[in-house]
């Protein structure tokens, strides 16, 4: 049976290797080095309102949430920076129950909910809606490349 743990800064190095391993593929298109994913999520556990789980079977981690508390003008929320599981173990739950322990968060806390943001052209969008998620059309996001 799978147990959720609170974020350890050991757990890093694990994390990486597993974002790297979903990530880095035709659907995603990215191309994470080990060291570029250790410094992004590194970045993102040392952010000042951090809050992130990892997924352990046995005493493997094979998955990791990455989020902080994020305030905002009627109510603080949780922002959701990553979220993975190993790619030969998805589809079996493990993704819900990381989301799971986000909203009990969350309803601790008393804030208003959870956001993300996710490729709308890769398996995730469906994921998250199945969580109760939905599409936010009024939010647009946006980006510009600098050469």
């Amino acid at each position: 049976m799978a147990k959720l743990q609170k974020m350890k800064r050991d757990d890093i190095s694990i994390c990486a290797d597993i974002m790297c391993s979903v990530y880095n593929n035709e659907m995603w298109q990215c191309r994470w080095t080990n060291k570029t994913a250790e410094e992004y999520l590194t970045d993102l556990f040392e952010r000042k309102k951090f809050i992130g789980y990892t997924l352990e079977e046995g005493k493997e981690i094979i998955g990791g949430i990455f989020a902080y508390e994020k305030v905002w003008w009627n109510n603080c929320e949780i922002f959701v920076e990553e979220m993975f599981i190993r790619p030969t173990l998805q589809r079996k739950g493990y993704g819900t129950m990381l989301m799971r322990q986000l909203e009990k968060y969350v309803k601790e806390n008393g804030f208003a909910g959870i956001t993300l943001s996710t490729n709308k052209y890769a398996p995730a969008p469906d994921f998250y809606r199945k969580n109760g998620f939905a599409d936010c059309g009024h939010v647009l996001f946006m980006a510009k490349e600098v050469f």
